[in-house]
Formats: C-alpha cells, sequence, structure tokens
C-alpha cells in the first residue's frame, strides 16, 4: 500500500516563507511556534502548583521547575525534530505505529489532558476577571466561553496575526511579573540555594507532581511536531539541518523565557506568603489579597492582568492540539471552532459543579489535581517520541544520539516513576480513609489503574518488538483510484440558487457551462420571512411577491437568450427548502452562490451551502461572491 499522509494542520501548512533570506530576517522567519508552545508552560496551572510549592516550601522547589524546564527543552527539541523531518505530528506517527485500537486509547488520554488544561485556564480566566472587575466566578466561568470567537478570528487572519497575538499576550505576563520580582524583593541567596535538589515525600511530591505536569504538558508535544510545519522549508539534507537549527534556538529562547517566568512566580510566592508566615496559600484569590494587604494597590492589578493574559493564550494553542490529535489519531476532522467549543463545555462542567459544591475554594485544589492529570499522561506521548526520533531507518542522519537517547529515557524513567509513586501512595491513602472507600477502590479504581499500565508497556515495548512495522495508514481522504476513462456527463436539470445579490449572475453563468441548451435550468429562491415560514405556499406578503416578480424577470431574460428555465419558490428555512425542491424536482446538479463571508460572519451566514451538500445526493458546485 502506497502511503500519503494529510498535512498536519492543513489549513496553515507550510504558509510562512523561510527561503532566500538571511541574517536576522532567517531567525525571525523561524521565531514563533515555541513561543505558541510556551504560553502552556505559563497557564493558570502553573500559576496554582507554583503558588503552592512557593508558599508551602519557600524556594526549596526551584530545583524541580529548573529540572522540568531542561526536561522540557529536550522533549520540545525532539517533537520538533520529528516535525521536521519526518513530516509528521507526534499523532500522526503514533497512527502508523499503533493499531487502531490503541491510538483510539492515546486519543482519548491526550483529550483528557487537554480538557484538564483547558479547566485550569477557564479557573485563571474566571478568577483573573473576579479580581479585576468583581465578577462573580460563575459568570466568568461562563464569559469563557466566547474566546471560540477570538481563536476563529486569529486562525482566520493567518499563523504569523496568530503567533503576535500569543507573542504579545507572554510580554504582558513577563513584564507584570518582572515589575512584581522588584516590588517582593527576593532573597537571592535562598533563591540560590533553591536550586540543590532534595528528597521529596508527601504533599511535597504531589505539588512537584503537579509543576511537572504544568511544566512538561504532553498536548504541548503533539503541538510541536505540527506548528514546525507551518515554516516552507527546503527538503534536502541541508535545509532540514538549517531547520532544526533555527527551531533549537527558538525552543531555547521561548522555554528559557517560560521558566524566568514560572520561576518568578514561585519565588513571589515563597517571598510574599512563606517568608511572612503564609504557608498555605494554595488559592490564587487568597495570593491576590496577600499582596495587595503586603505590597498595595499595584502588585495585585498587574497579577490579575498577567492571569488573565496567560488564559487567553493558553486556551488557543489548547485548540490547536486538539484538532492535531483528534486528525492524526482517529481520523476525525471537524470545524476548530467546533473542537473548541466542545473542549470548552467538557471543560466547564467541572468548573461549575465545583463552585456550586464546594464553593471557591475548591477551584484551586481543581486546577493543582488537573496539572497532576497531565503529568500522568506524559509518558504515553513521551515514549512514543522517543521511539520515533530514535529510528534510523525514518529519521536518517537525523536520528537523535546515544548520548541525547539516554537522557531522553532517563527523564521518561522519572517522569513515570514520580508518577507510579504518587499513585501507589493516593491508592494507599484511600485504602486507609475507610472500608466503603477501599471497596470502590478496589472495584473501579485499581482496574483502570492496571489497564492503564499495560498500555503504557504495550507503547513502550511494541515499537521494539515490531521494529519498522508500520500498520496501515488511514487517511481521511482514502488513497486515489486508478482512472480507467472519463465520460462526459449530461445534466437534464439544472437548479441555481438564487438571492438576487450581483452574485446570481454569475452563478447561473457557471450552471449554463455544466448544461448548454441542451438542460433545463430551475432557478430557486427561498423565501425566509415569519410568515413564509408559518403559511407556506399560501404566504403572499409584500417581500414574498416581490420575489416571485424579481425571479420571473431571470427566467424571461434566460429565454430570450434561448435556453430553458422555470422558476421555483420555497419557503422557511433555505436548506431544508432547497433539498425538498431538488428531490421533487428531480435536480441532477445544483448551483450555488457562496456569500464570501469571512470569520464571524462565516459562522453566521454561511451554512446553507454546507448543509444543502449533505442533504443531497447530486453534484454541488459553489460558486463564490466575485
Amino acid at each position: 500500500m502506497s502511503k500519503r499522509y494529510n498535512e498536519s494542520l492543513g489549513n496553515v501548512h507550510s504558509s510562512v516563507a523561510t527561503e532566500n533570506k538571511t541574517g536576522w530576517k532567517k531567525i525571525l522567519a523561524f521565531i514563533g511556534p515555541a513561543y505558541l508552545v510556551s504560553v502552556g508552560y505559563m497557564d493558570p496551572g502553573n500559576w496554582a502548583t507554583d503558588i503552592a510549592g512557593g508558599s508551602a516550601f519557600g524556594y526549596k522547589l526551584i530545583w524541580v521547575l529548573f529540572a522540568s524546564n531542561l526536561i522540557a527543552l529536550l522533549l520540545q527539541s525532539l517533537s520538533a525534530r520529528l516535525g521536521i523531518v519526518r513530516g509528521l505530528d507526534l499523532a500522526q506517527a503514533s497512527k502508523i505505529t499503533y493499531p487502531r485500537f490503541v491510538n483510539f486509547c492515546l486519543y482519548i488520554l491526550a483529550q483528557i489532558a487537554i480538557i484538564a488544561c483547558d479547566l485550569a485556564e477557564i479557573i485563571g480566566m474566571a478568577i483573573g476577571l473576579n479580581l479585576l472587575f468583581n465578577l462573580p466566578l460563575i459568570w466568568g466561568v461562563s464569559l469563557t466561553i466566547t474566546d471560540t470567537l477570538l481563536m476563529l478570528f486569529l486562525m482566520n487572519k493567518g499563523m504569523r496575526k496568530l503567533e503576535a497575538f500569543i507573542v504579545s499576550m507572554i510580554f504582558i505576563v513577563g513584564l507584570s511579573f518582572l515589575i512584581e520580582m522588584f516590588i517582593v524583593t527576593p532573597d537571592v541567596k535562598e533563591v540560590a540555594l533553591g536550586f540543590i535538589p532534595r528528597n521529596l515525600t508527601g504533599n511535597a511530591l504531589y505539588i512537584a507532581i503537579g509543576i511537572i505536569g504544568a511544566t512538561v504538558m504532553p498536548h504541548n508535544l503533539y503541538l510541536h511536531s505540527s506548528l514546525v510545519q507551518t515554516r516552507q522549508i527546503t527538503r534536502t539534507e541541508a535545509g532540514l539541518k538549517t531547520a532544526i537549527k533555527f527551531n533549537l534556538f527558538d525552543t531555547v529562547i521561548a522555554l528559557n523565557l517560560a521558566f524566568l517566568v514560572n520561576a518568578a512566580i514561585l519565588i513571589l510566592a515563597a517571598s510574599a506568603f512563606f517568608r511572612n508566615g503564609y504557608f498555605h496559600i494554595a488559592e490564587i484569590q487568597d495570593a491576590y489579597k496577600l499582596l495587595e494587604h503586603i505590597f498595595g494597590r499595584t502588585a495585585p492589578v498587574l497579577f490579575a492582568i498577567a492571569l488573565i493574559a496567560a488564559g487567553q493564550s493558553s486556551t488557543i494553542t489548547g485548540t490547536l492540539a486538539g484538532q492535531i490529535i483528534m486528525e492524526g489519531h482517529i481520523n476525525l476532522r471537524v470545524e476548530p471552532w467546533l473542537r473548541r467549543l466542545l473542549t470548552r463545555v467538557l471543560a466547564i462542567v467541572p468548573a461549575m459543579f465545583t463552585i456550586i459544591y464546594s464553593g471557591e475554594e475548591g477551584l484551586g485544589n481543581l486546577i493543582i489535581l488537573s496539572q497532576v492529570v497531565l503529568s500522568l499522561q506524559l509518558g504515553f506521548a513521551v515514549i512514543p517520541l522517543i521511539h520515533f526520533t530514535s529510528d534510523k531507518k525514518k529519521m536518517g542522519n537525523f536520528a537523535i544520539s546515544l548520548k541525547v537517547k539516554i537522557v531522553a529515557w532517563a527523564s521518561a524513567i522519572i517522569i513515570v516513576g514520580l508518577n507510579a509513586k504518587l499513585v501507589y501512595e493516593q491508592i494507599n491513602s484511600w485504602a486507609a480513609a475507610s472500608p466503603s472507600t477501599a471497596f470502590w477502590m478496589y472495584m473501579a479504581v485499581i482496574p483502570v489503574v492496571i489497564g492503564i499500565a499495560l498500555l503504557l508497556l504495550y507503547v513502550f515495548f511494541r515499537p521494539l518488538l515490531f521494529k519498522h512495522a508500520d500498520v496501515p495508514t488511514y487517511i481521511p481522504h482514502g488513497i486515489a483510484g486508478e482512472i480507467d476513462s472519463l465520460e462526459a456527463i449530461d445534466y437534464h436539470t439544472i437548479g441555481v440558487s438564487i438571492d438576487f445579490s450581483k452574485n446570481d449572475t454569475n452563478s447561473i453563468r457557471h450552471a449554463i457551462m455544466q448544461g448548454g441548451k441542451k438542460a433545463t435550468y430551475l432557478l430557486i429562491h427561498v423565501v425566509e420571512t415569519a410568515g413564509a415560514r408559518y403559511y407556506g405556499e399560501q404566504a403572499m406578503d409584500h417581500e414574498t411577491q416581490s420575489d416571485v416578480d424579481n425571479l420571473d424577470q431571470y427566467v424571461a431574460a434566460l429565454h430570450k437568450l434561448g435556453y430553458k428555465a422555470e422558476a421555483k419558490i420555497g419557503y422557511g428555512t433555505a436548506a431544508t427548502a432547497i433539498a425538498t425542491i431538488v428531490k421533487s424536482q428531480k435536480i441532477d446538479f445544483i448551483v450555488m452562490g457562496s456569500h464570501g463571508h469571512k470569520a464571524l460572519k462565516d459562522l453566521i451566514f454561511g451554512t446553507t451551502v454546507n448543509k444543502v451538500r449533505h442533504m443531497v445526493n447530486i453534484p454541488v458546485l459553489v460558486v463564490k461572491a466575485q
């Protein structure tokens, strides 16, 4: 079977030119993908874990943050290498390596991780709006659903505009914390001692794993392997080497900036709270109030502004990652706005449930839990990534070296080992809680844990035991079939949708090109007034009569030119009425005019063509307005 792959993020694939550029222009052409990835490293989930770690343990967990950043740098560079060399994102590479059922399981786990990430962004945005404008959290959570429209607008404007928006949000976050660092004046010596590793147990281990999950985010590995493909590169050894080099610059700069922001949050919490005796400030709201109490109004306002900026930028990259894993793992392609809406709704439900039943104080714990969930899913993204970039047959001279492979596997072992330790400790604590809890744990939790562990082992061993044995590639559009002959098709009845716009002439012209003077042309207009919806054909209000007269003028004009034409009026909803006429009049080809709307107007107006296309079983020609 020949192999063919869909382009990852097809609407922006290879949309940014990098050739024929030198010096700073060359570097700037490649700058961008890692910045979109880096926002995931400084989202509200990071804020919650960093504040919890800094307030409870002072500067002692900075080393965890630093180690997480080093692991993130390694894994993100591997992700970029995979996308550049093989032209596949991580989900697509998994699809051709593992069976369909395993890919479905990997998709579900990755989707849970994205929902967990989105949950933190929802809560962070709602808290930011509450702190700045005193908006109730329940309303703030509800309002976050509207960012779907912002994402749709930015994607429609192109990759560079999207990257510019993200970078501006990062600038706001970074500047806010830079100013706050001067306000809180941290202890430099204690900060330096925080880079020394210490043993982790109990609550420190839980928060440390939350920091790892918030820093090394699984969906960012999928995202980076796709975003690097937005750059046009020469697919020669020299071209690939150049792309890897410049993307490494991009990754190192962007992720180190993200580390500085995360370190600033942890240092802020340690300096403002731990040093002043507030050891249990895990809530973002409490951090805001204490900042105001200790340092005045400026620091908390900057804090809230940065929180909103971080949440807004992270939500966009989460949408892109969701699109990548859905298309890559299970070949399901839906509109980005719909994908965003589904993810957001799935994340809003637990947030609202927590606010209603646990109050505002439960949100901080929910954010940290979401980051632990991210960490638990990491192994399912990291292990395949290391396998794919180590494969000399697929990667050629760009396969990672033995030294890099050792460090990468060591990182994977640390991540999986810490997660296993956390799960073991958590199960033991549940078992000791009460007999009823222990019963449900043994009946429900332990079987799920065993199943996930077996899946992780399969993901690890399959590429080793079945090296280079790719499974068949399933492609949404199929493989091109053999063309034996092409015979002309004679259309007898051609429908033309009419809306009395300047596009009507163009639509009629294209219809005539299909049928000539042999076909009969049925000009269709749908009256959508309230009266037409209710009374149907009995409606004869002023607008309906005017439409009938206008349609008759078109028919008379076609008759004069020697074409056979008839008028047909539909009533009610446009798509349904057109589909009904197509079936009743036995139309075998239809021409429809497109409004040519963009962004929000496309969402509101541009659905009739798509609805008709799915409701009829004949060819549909869409003519765009000129």
